[in-house]
């Protein structure tokens, strides 16, 4: 499994791809820009990505909207639904509206900081992604 991890924080970031190496080979980015042109080049070198988690709060480039990029740019590219990336967005904020958002422009799943690694589990089971 190809995972990408966008995450700003290193303590997070490093605790994610530690995490999420067991399962697959994971690339990381600090920002939603890095996280948009690693999708982009990942599907032109023909080795897309099946699982992305995108923090909300990044600089430059916030998670929600990398995600309608990123979304946006499976539709130009004719990606079938079963054949695109699973995306979970991660967040230490409490705001159910940027959850709504994040549901609504495609996300598959939300997990809250400090991540409860038992349930990411259970969602990536769920996602069909392990």
């Amino acid at each position: 499994m190809r995972i990408l991890i966008a995450e700003d924080d290193l303590a997070s970031r490093t605790f994610m791809y530690k995490f999420l190496s067991e399962y697959g080979e994971c690339d990381l980015t600090v920002d939603g820009m890095e996280a948009i042109e690693a999708f982009m080049m990942a599907h032109s070198l023909q080795q897309p990505y099946d699982l992305i988690c995108l923090d909300i709060m990044m600089p430059k480039v916030d998670g929600i909207k990398a995600l309608k990029v990123i979304r946006q740019l499976e539709d130009q590219q004719n990606i079938p639904g079963d054949r695109r990336a699973k995306i979970i967005m991660t967040t230490a904020l409490n705001d159910t509206e940027m959850v709504h958002d994040s549901f609504n422009t495609g996300c598959e799943a939300y997990a809250a900081k400090p991540i409860d690694t038992t349930k990411f589990i259970e969602v990536m089971r769920n996602l069909n992604v392990i």
